[in-house]
C-alpha cells in the first residue's frame, strides 16, 4: 500500500464515519425541539417523553461525533499538508464559522440537557432550537469548504501560489448553494427515516404503544417532506455539475462518448475496455434533459476529457445508481406516508407498513455515503478541481499505512462504544405505554 492510497483510504474512512454524525447532528436536535414544542402546545406527556428520550441519543451522538470530528481536523494537516498550505488561507473562514457553530451547539445542548425543571419551559425549548439551528449551520459551513474544492473561486493562482484571496467569495462559491441544499435535505431524510425505522421496529412488538407511534409520526413528518424535495434538489445539483464538472457527470453516467442527444443509463456495469455500459437500461434523450433542460442538448463524454484528468468510472457510476435508487424509494415512502396520513390513517398501524418503514432504516445513510463517494471520487484526480492534483497534496511522511491501521482501530472502537450505548438507551424505552391525560 503506497502513501497516496493509504492517505486516501484513511480520509475516506474518517469522512464516511463522521458524515453519519454530521447528519444526525443536523437533524435530531430539530426533531427534539419539535417534539418539545408539541408538548408545550398540547400538554401531552408522550411528547415530553419522546423529547427526553431523543435528547439522550443526541448527547451520545454529539460526544462520539466530537471525537471523530477532532480526528478529521488533525488528518487534514497531517495527511494533506500541501492542500492546507494553499487552501487554508482561502477556506479558513467556513472552518472557523463551523467551529463557532459547534461551540454554540455544545453550550446550548448543555443548557438543554441540564435545564429541565430549572428554566422556564419556553426558554428551555429555545435552547433546543439553538442546538438545531447551530447543527444545521455547522453542516452548511463544512459543505461550503467542500464545495470550494469542487468549484474553486476567490483567488488567483499565480506560479503555484494563491494570490488576491477573497474568503467571502471562496465560501459562497458557485457550488455552495446546490451542495448545501442537497446535503441538508439528505441529512433530514437519512436521520428521520432511521429514527422512524427504529421506532417502527419496536412498535411491531406492541402496536398499541403510543410512545413509539408518536415517535414514528414525528420523524416521518420531516423525513417525508425532505424525501419528496430531494429529487428536485438532485436535479438542481446535476445541472450544476454538468455545467462546472463535465468529467464528473460523464463518470456518474458512464458516458464514454460525447452524445447529442444523450441517453440516461440506469444500472449496468461500466466496461472501460470496450467503452460501454453492460447490462444497462438506456432511456433515449433523458440525460440531455436532466443535464441541460433540453432533450436534444449535447452532453460531454469522457472522450472530451484529457486522459490524465479523467476520474474513475466504475465507483462513481455504481455509487450514483445506489444513491438514486435509495432516494427514489424513500421519496415514494414519503408520498405514501403523507397520503395515508391524509386519507387512510388506519394504515399507519398496519404490520406491513411498519415493516416497510423499519426496512428503510439504513437506506438514507446508504444514500448519503454513496452521494459523498460520487462527490469525492468523481472529482479525481483533483483535490482542488482544476488547480491541484491529489497526488501533489499528500504528505511525504513515511509510514502512512500504519496511521491508517491505527485510525481504523480507533473508529472500530468508537463504533462498538456507540452501539453499546445506543442499545442501552433503546432498552430503556417504554415497551408498554398508555397515553397520559393532559
Amino acid at each position: 500500500m503506497d502513501d497516496l492510497v493509504a492517505a486516501r483510504l484513511q480520509m475516506a474512512m474518517s469522512l464516511g464515519f463522521h458524515i453519519v454524525f454530521s447528519c444526525i447532528g443536523m437533524t435530531m436536535p430539530v426533531l427534539m425541539a419539535f417534539s418539545e414544542w408539541r408538548w408545550l402546545r398540547t400538554g401531552k406527556q408522550v411528547y415530553l417523553d419522546v423529547t427526553k428520550a431523543w435528547s439522550k441519543g443526541v448527547a451520545i451522538f454529539f460526544a462520539v461525533g466530537a471525537v471523530s470530528g477532532t480526528v478529521l481536523s488533525f488528518e487534514l494537516g497531517l495527511l494533506w499538508p500541501e492542500f492546507m498550505k494553499h487552501a487554508g488561507p482561502i477556506i479558513g473562514m467556513p472552518f472557523s464559522w463551523e467551529g463557532t457553530a459547534f461551540f454554540v451547539e455544545a453550550i446550548a445542548l448543555g443548557i438543554f440537557l441540564y435545564g429541565w425543571n430549572r428554566l422556564n419551559k419556553w426558554v428551555h425549548w429555545m435552547s433546543g432550537v439553538v442546538v438545531g439551528i447551530s447543527g444545521v449551520l455547522s453542516g452548511i459551513f463544512v459543505v461550503a469548504a467542500n464545495s470550494w474544492m469542487n468549484s474553486p473561486t476567490g483567488f488567483d493562482w499565480v506560479n503555484g501560489k494563491a494570490e488576491n484571496i477573497d474568503p467571502v467569495k471562496a465560501m459562497f462559491n458557485d457550488a455552495w448553494l446546490s451542495q448545501s441544499i442537497h446535503m441538508v435535505l439528505a441529512a433530514f431524510v437519512a436521520t428521520s427515516f432511521a429514527v422512524a425505522g427504529v421506532h417502527a421496529y419496536l412498535l411491531l412488538k406492541n402496536r398499541a404503544n403510543t410512545f413509539h407511534h408518536e415517535a414514528v409520526r414525528t420523524a416521518l413528518i420531516f423525513g417525508a417532506v425532505a424525501a419528496i424535495l430531494q429529487p428536485f434538489s438532485g436535479d438542481f445539483s446535476a445541472k450544476d455539475v454538468a455545467k462546472r464538472q463535465p468529467a464528473k457527470m460523464a463518470a456518474m453516467e458512464a458516458l464514454y462518448k460525447t452524445s447529442k442527444p444523450a441517453s440516461l443509463v440506469i444500472g449496468g456495469l461500466p466496461n472501460d475496455k470496450e467503452q460501454r455500459v453492460d447490462y444497462a437500461i438506456h432511456v433515449p434523450k433523458l440525460l440531455s434533459f436532466l443535464a441541460h433542460g433540453d432533450f436534444n442538448a449535447e452532453v460531454t463524454g469522457l472522450d472530451q476529457i484529457p486522459v490524465d484528468e479523467r476520474p474513475p468510472v466504475l465507483i462513481p457510476h455504481i455509487a450514483f445508481q445506489i444513491m438514486v435508487a435509495c432516494g427514489t424509494l424513500l421519496a415514494m415512502a414519503g408520498i405514501m406516508y403523507l397520503l395515508f396520513s391524509w386519507k387512510w390513517q388506519h394504515i399507519l398501524f398496519k404490520k406491513w407498513w411498519l415493516t416497510f418503514i423499519a426496512f428503510t432504516t439504513p437506506l438514507g445513510f446508504i444514500a448519503v455515503e454513496a452521494g459523498w463517494t460520487v462527490t469525492e471520487v468523481g472529482r479525481q484526480p483533483w483535490i482542488i478541481y482544476g488547480v491541484m492534483r491529489t497526488k501533489d497534496a499528500v504528505s511525504s511522511m513515511p509510514g502512512l499505512q500504519y496511521s491508517f491501521f491505527l485510525i481504523t482501530a480507533v473508529y472500530v472502537l468508537l463504533t462498538f462504544i456507540l452501539v453499546w450505548l445506543m442499545r442501552r438507551q433503546i432498552n430503556t424505552l417504554p415497551q408498554f405505554y398508555e397515553t397520559a391525560k393532559p
